[in-house]
Parts: structure tokens; C-alpha cells; sequence
């Protein structure tokens, strides 16, 4: 059976980063610190519900954890993905300089490779949006959980997008490049600041 990066133990997986092989690399760990990111809303969820004084937010904590775990677990399968894409774009430019198929192949091996990170680009907002509205409901004592959340989210987001840009440097100048391009700006532009903005207010209220 094909060994899954996430099976790994957090030792392992940190000691393969670290290594030669070249995958996992920055995009599976964009993705691991998102689904840390989801993991916390989760964890903050999974203590508010079953405390009488937030009773009467329950059904909504209870709707954001569905959610935010199909974020979550999407992260972790997007850590494969991520690795899977790289093969690819390796075999690639491993062929002869002279081989006619190259250009085609780096091609499309790099369009390929662009869209894992993409996705942890969308999931990772899905996690600040769903950071933002456990926020308003959970105990008070996991502000600063939550806060640590928005700032995974937005590291992660943040880190995914130069995945996505290096490779796109190296594509033709068509509109599919400048359309992947702009998703990327446009997520960066407005979840960045969110998740930022969040967590300053969830600091601020926790130390009161």
C-alpha cells in the first residue's frame, strides 16, 4: 500500500520536510497549517457545546463544526494532492533538453501543480469565514484559540499563494494564467485582512 504523508507521525512528517525527497514541501505545509487552522475552530466548538450559558447558540457551534471539519479533513487530503502534483513536474524536466515533448510536458505538469495550492487557497478562506462566526459563539476562555486559528489561516493562505505564483511565473501569459492569478490576488486581498483583523479583536477582548 502507497504510504500516506498524513499518516506520518508529526516527528516523521517534520523529518521529511526537512529532507531531500522534496515532498512534502511548502504546499502540504500550507495545507497541514490550515487544517490546523480548522482543527482549532473545531476544538473551540467541541468545548462551548454542552455549556448551559451557550445553549441558546448550540445548533449554530454544532453547524459550524460540521463545516469547519469538512474543511479540515479537505486540508489533510489536499497535503496528498499537493505531493501528488509535484510528481509530475519532476518526471518533466527530467526529460532530455531535446526531447520535443518537454515543453509540453512542463506545460502541463506546471498548470497541474497549480491546483492543489489553489484549492488550499479556498479552503483556508473557508476556515477564516467559519473562525469569524465561531468567534461570536464560543466560550469566552477560547478566544485566543480562535485567534490562533486566524493567523494559521492567514499564514497558510498566505503560503499556499506562492505556490501557486511561482508556477504561474513560468506559464504563458494567457488568460487562464491571468485568471488563476487574479482568483489568488482577490482571495489575498480580503481573507488576509479578515484573519488579521480577527485575531487583533479576539486578542484584544481575551486579555480583558
Amino acid at each position: 500500500m502507497e504510504e500516506r504523508l498524513t499518516e506520518l507521525s508529526c516527528e516523521e512528517f517534520v523529518d521529511r520536510l526537512a529532507s531531500r525527497e522534496g515532498v512534502p514541501g511548502g504546499g502540504g505545509a500550507a495545507a497541514l497549517v490550515g487544517a490546523l487552522a480548522a482543527a482549532l475552530c473545531s476544538m473551540a466548538g467541541a468545548l462551548t457545546v454542552g455549556k448551559p450559558r451557550y445553549a441558546d447558540v448550540e445548533p449554530e457551534v454544532l453547524e459550524i463544526m460540521e463545516d469547519v471539519e469538512d474543511v479540515r479533513f479537505r486540508l489533510i487530503e489536499l497535503v496528498e494532492d499537493d505531493a501528488a502534483g509535484f510528481s509530475p513536474l519532476l518526471e518533466a524536466y527530467a526529460l532530455e533538453r531535446d526531447d520535443p515533448r518537454r515543453a509540453a510536458a512542463i506545460e502541463g505538469a506546471t498548470k497541474g501543480a497549480c491546483m492543489a495550492p489553489l484549492a488550499i487557497m479556498g479552503e483556508c478562506c473557508r476556515a477564516v469565514v467559519l473562525l469569524e462566526e465561531m468567534a461570536g459563539r464560543c466560550s469566552r476562555l477560547l478566544l485566543s484559540d480562535v485567534a490562533c486559528g486566524a493567523l494559521l489561516a492567514a499564514a497558510a493562505l498566505q503560503a499556499a499563494s506562492v505556490n501557486v505564483f511561482v508556477n504561474t511565473a513560468t506559464l504563458p501569459g494567457d488568460d487562464t494564467t491571468a485568471s488563476v492569478e487574479s482568483a489568488c490576488a482577490e482571495m489575498l486581498d480580503e481573507f488576509v485582512p479578515r484573519s488579521r483583523a480577527l485575531a487583533r479583536r479576539l486578542a484584544e477582548r481575551s486579555v480583558r
